[in-house]
């Protein structure tokens, strides 16, 4: 069982502290709602805004899975290199679970990796929350590919063809793509701190507002392509 105690505020509802077990937001009166995974018992007592159990339960519920979900930061710890003597080839399988949530029983570990040129075995694979750092994929076609939650820091992806792919919450910080092909493909949340994006292509990318401020930030993106993102 979970439970968020709220007290509230008349201007609405705002997120004051997360942890793994209790969130607390603010409202005109005290609230506590219990939330039960296996439906054995849900309890609440309400003042002045109806159903607020199942408002508060759905924001516990988003917030769980991303909080579960194996997200790196740029400065977190990387779990050892795999031994595995076939990790490099697991790319052309991809991970076969979780996908856009980047679940996975096992990490899929593609770092030092060399893909140059590969034209046939990676496109539309899934390698969400793949460790991608330092491998290579320059000229290979990663169409439709799925990498949610990818790390691809310092990674080399020069000229690959990114067209209509899921590339959302991705870190590709430092990273090489310079004439990277992202049509109509999905960038939202992912980062692009001193990656090169010369000659890159934007066309009907899709990303929201606040991160394609931050992307336009980066002075690598030439004249065509902040036009084509609609850089100011």
């Amino acid at each position: 069982m979970v439970t968020i105690s709220n007290p509230f505020s008349q201007n609405g509802l705002y997120l004051q502290h997360h942890s793994i077990k209790r969130q607390r937001f603010s409202i005109p009166e005290t609230i506590q709602v219990n939330c039960s995974a296996e439906n054995r018992s849900s309890n609440h007592r309400i003042a002045p805004i109806k159903d607020i159990k199942s408002v508060a339960c759905g924001i516990l519920a988003a917030w769980a899975v991303t909080a579960a979900s194996p997200v790196i930061a740029a400065n977190q710890r990387l779990p050892p290199l795999s031994t595995e003597p076939d990790r490099c080839e697991k790319a052309f399988v991809g991970n076969t679970i979780g996908q856009a949530n980047g679940v996975y029983d096992k990490p899929l570990d593609l770092r030092f990796c060399d893909y140059t040129n590969e034209k046939n075995n990676l496109k539309g694979k899934s390698l969400s929350a793949a460790l991608m750092s330092d491998a290579k994929f320059d000229g290979a076609d990663m169409s439709e590919v799925v990498m949610s939650k990818a790390y691809a820091v310092g990674a080399s992806f020069k000229g690959v063809d990114f067209s209509n792919a899921v590339l959302d919450r991705v870190l590709f910080e430092k990273a090489n793509l310079q004439g990277a092909v992202f049509r109509n493909t999905v960038l939202s949340g992912s980062t692009f701190n001193e990656a090169l994006l010369e000659d890159a292509i934007f066309e009907d990318t899709i990303i929201g507002y606040v991160d394609l401020q931050k992307l336009c930030t980066n002075t690598t993106i030439n004249k065509d392509g902040r036009a084509e993102l609609g850089c100011r």
